[in-house]
């Protein structure tokens, strides 16, 4: 399991590196692009016999978003091990537990409603099963034998609702099988008046040539970029002297290797 373009040392109110060693049974891979304008986060843990991760979006700019992110990423870390570690955990009840301790920790932080689609995943390496929620639309497409197909919204974003509760959903990975997520502001990548969405996700799955982890986060990622290129446009923007702007692109690919 690996990361790149790791987010920055740690302080009392940046999160820690993601920081993974090889995991048999699991390739994990997180990456962005661009430079860190706003609250995409991720990380991930490994707990022996089960994987947490985890993708959030938390609205707003970098230096209002680091301190939430770190935050988060305490009681993600600490609840993680806690509730998912034990042997013969009920994954289910404790997957929902940590999602709503994440939810109240974030909301603390944020000193109330701070909207931050979140994708927490809890993976089983022996058994090849993930339970996961949703919350709030992170695109996350799965591929495996039967084809590529984007995995269900279980629930609203982190950060609104103090009591909401979530429930997760199971899905379960033959070798070979593959799941991405991306943040949104890959999905709204502009090309003119359409946006990449998962329409243009959906053939780099199906496709099959990009087997680890790494190579297809930087599929994507390189898809989404070629997306957004339209020539007239471009000129347009630089004869004028607008500044290109770009939104957080991160990444996050899961795959059960043979």
């Amino acid at each position: 399991m690996t990361t790149s373009h790791e987010l920055l040392p740690t302080s009392a109110h940046t999160p820690l590196r993601m920081n993974l060693k090889h995991v048999d049974g699991l390739d994990l891979h997180a990456e962005y692009r661009s430079t860190r304008t706003g609250g995409d986060f991720f990380d991930a843990v490994d707990l022996g016999q089960r994987v947490i991760f985890l993708l959030t979006d938390i609205a707003g700019t970098k230096d209002a978003t680091q301190p939430i992110a770190a935050a988060v990423q305490e009681t993600f870390r600490r609840c993680g091990a806690e509730f998912l570690g034990p042997p013969g955990t009920n994954v289910i009840d404790a997957t929902a537990q940590l999602m709503q301790e994440i939810n109240h920790g974030l909301m603390r932080a944020a000193g109330g409603v701070r909207f931050a689609a979140t994708f927490l995943g809890c993976y089983d390496v022996a058994l090849g099963i993930l339970a996961y929620i949703n919350a709030g639309g992170m695109a996350a497409a799965f591929a495996d034998s039967e084809g590529a197909r984007m995995l269900n919204i279980s629930s609203v974003p982190l950060g609104l609702f103090s009591h909401l509760t979530y429930e997760p959903s199971m899905q379960a990975f033959e070798t070979g099988a593959k799941l991405l997520l991306l943040t949104k502001g890959v999905m709204d990548t502009p090309h003119g008046r359409i946006h990449f969405g998962a329409e243009s996700l959906m053939p780099l799955l199906q496709d099959g040539s990009e087997k680890s982890a790494p190579e297809i986060c930087r599929a994507a990622l390189a898809a989404a970029d070629e997306f957004k290129h339209v020539p007239w446009y471009r000129r347009l923007r630089h004869a004028f002297g607008a500044p290109e702007t770009q939104e957080d692109w991160t990444a996050l690919a899961v795959v059960r290797p043979a």
